[in-house]
């Protein structure tokens, strides 16, 4: 039954019942609480989650950590999904949180050839980077897909994103999966 991976949204039931089997066998020796928090923190933590403000319809995804190929291409796929479900009027890619982003040029042209997340050019879109590195590849997706997203800014800080809004305190609220 376990011999390939199997997964419930992100979360890998294997590499679960892994560190489980791991913690089981840490705590028959000696118990230590630190080693168990990280480990499960490493397995069931979530790398982005999406966000919505119901008043002003913006819809956010927030990434935290270090950010890969894969899970941006997974980011960027789901952002449409999420859009529309929501009935977004505008849309923030938030990398505030970000540590790192191992991500390749290519992934970023490449995502930037793709069809945009949000179908109306109109809509305003933002990414939000802080971190210089994390920044640079933000506009270099801005200027590859510029043709198919003529709103998308580029930022540093979410006071910006409220200023172009012309909004003050936007309320987010957890979007359920």
């Amino acid at each position: 039954m376990w011999d390939r991976p199997v997964k419930i949204g992100r979360i890998n039931i294997s590499r679960v019942l892994e560190v489980l089997c791991y913690l089981i066998a840490i705590c028959r020796n000696q118990c230590d609480y630190r080693r168990i928090y990280s480990l499960a923190s490493e397995v069931l933590s979530m790398p982005y989650y999406f966000e919505f403000d119901p008043e002003n319809r913006i819809l956010r995804g927030c990434f935290e950590g270090r950010i890969s190929d894969e899970l941006l291409k997974e980011f960027y796929r789901l952002s449409g999904v999420y859009f529309e479900r929501t009935g977004a009027r505008s849309g923030i890619t938030d990398f505030s949180a970000a540590t790192s982003l191992d991500v390749s040029p290519q992934t970023i042209r490449d995502l930037a050839s793709l069809p945009p997340a949000i179908l109306d050019p109109e809509l305003p879109r933002f990414i939000v980077a802080a971190l210089p590195g994390i920044f640079g590849m933000a506009r270099m997706f801005e200027l590859a897909g510029q043709d198919t997203r003529p709103n998308l800014h580029v930022v540093r800080t979410m006071k910006e994103v409220c200023v172009i809004l012309g909004i003050t305190d936007p309320k987010f609220e957890p979007v359920p999966a």
